[in-house]
């Protein structure tokens, strides 16, 4: 039962690190203005969205001056968890 715990953790830590990259590098194109056409762009585009979105009208106060700190707000966010549970389950 103890690996069964131990995969899942690591698992859930992968996909959270994962995400937090998506959300760098699209967070990194928003600055260059790519082809929104381009499949990659929509993709990543698909998968951050949705997140900013439900912060941007939960906490209006993130857009300071035309900048967007929602991609900080999440990656911190997600650091957060993600070192909870990994002390709090794994010890």
């Amino acid at each position: 039962m103890n690996a069964l715990i131990y995969s899942i953790v690591q698992l859930i830590h992968t996909v959270i690190n994962l995400y937090i990259w998506i959300v760098i590098i699209a967070a990194l194109l928003s600055f260059v203005r790519p082809d929104p056409r381009n499949p990659i762009v929509q993709i990543l585009y698909r998968l951050t969205e949705p997140v900013y979105d439900v912060l941007r009208r939960k906490m209006p106060f993130l857009i300071i001056g035309g900048i967007d700190l929602s991609p900080l707000v999440i990656i911190l966010g997600l650091q957060f968890i993600d070192t909870f549970m990994m002390r709090a389950l794994l010890g």
